[in-house]
């Protein structure tokens, strides 16, 4: 009888932990789609559902810059098509800016911050990162194949312009990808990091995200996030922390945030300053939302973006 109770117990003991493996993966992976699969039922295209949540809807993609341009193709490590657009200035010199977009947007929503570049005379490229635009990709990973995707550009363009000298400037998630991308050994040319209200790392994004939009505590949710997004994706959540590599970053760093942000926090900002060893300079654009930082003072930033790279 004892051994027959034992064997029970086990076997109660089992199903439970079976049971709570089936639910784990089915909340982590009802968020990862809701988080990062791009496309739905009506849009294959369309950014992932969270967007709705997120996104500033005020925000409008900017009118197509007149400046002449033509499109860049290239080839992640994982076989994906990438797509950016190359714009030309009037006199162009050896100076270049690849300008990196936000979650769940394109490149064209880098439009206006390429006009003002242009106007000085740099170079500009604008990728569509993994899984948006017209870059191949099912899932967006929050900078992290990001981040080499950036680096892919970069070497193409010293390849091909070997005097360049590259800024990266990335806002949100793209602040945090080009945070990710500078810190690589694999990357050339960057001559400074522009950094517009980037996140410490995606999953405490999230795990802040989860009680504004669903009520919901990190534990047990964000857990069971990370481990799919690493089965699903091939990437965790997790591993998308510039905090954990900004201290290898050799360029000048230049840190914005608005002190209204909401969606991540200036304390964030202020940790990544602390934690970067490179050149560095930090401003809050008072007043400014989310990724506002640009149309809330666009004479402060772009006065603080030019008087910094103009020391490097």
């Amino acid at each position: 009888m004892y051994m027959k109770n034992k064997r029970l117990i086990a076997s109660i003991i089992v199903g439970l932990i079976a049971i709570i493996m089936v639910l784990g993966y089915a909340i982590g992976t009802y968020f990862v789609n809701f988080a990062l699969k791009r496309g739905n039922d009506t849009d294959p295209l369309a950014p992932p559902a969270a967007c709705l949540n997120i996104h500033d809807k005020n925000r409008t993609i900017p009118a197509q810059s007149k400046y002449k341009n033509e499109e860049w193709t290239a080839t992640s490590s994982d076989g994906r098509h990438l797509a950016a657009t190359h714009y030309i200035p009037d006199n162009p010199g050896r100076r270049w800016a690849i300008l990196v977009h936000g979650y769940g947007r394109d490149q064209r929503y880098t439009g206006d911050y390429a006009e003002v570049y242009l106007e000085h005379g740099y170079q500009v490229l604008t990728p569509d990162l993994c899984a948006s635009g017209k870059s191949e990709g099912q899932y967006i990973t929050m900078g992290v194949k990001e981040g080499e995707e950036i680096a892919v550009w970069a070497n193409r363009i010293k390849a091909q312009y070997p005097d360049a000298q590259i800024v990266l400037h990335g806002v949100s998630m793209g602040a945090a990808t080009v945070l990710m991308a500078a810190a690589r050994d694999d990357i050339t040319g960057i001559a400074a990091v522009i950094e517009d209200c980037g996140y410490t790392s995606a999953y405490e994004m999230f795990s802040n995200q989860l009680g504004v939009i669903f009520d919901l505590p990190e534990y047990p949710i964000m857990p069971c996030v990370d481990v799919v997004s690493g089965l699903k994706i091939g990437v965790k959540v997790s591993d998308a922390a510039p905090i954990r590599v900004i201290d290898r970053i050799k360029a000048p760093v230049l840190f914005i945030h608005g002190s209204a942000d909401k969606l991540i926090p200036p304390s964030m900002m202020d940790k990544l300053y602390d934690s970067c060893r490179s050149k560095k300079k930090k401003i809050i654009i008072e007043g400014a939302g989310h990724g506002d930082s640009m149309t809330t003072d666009s004479e402060t930033y772009w006065k603080n973006i030019f008087d910094f790279l103009s020391t490097i």
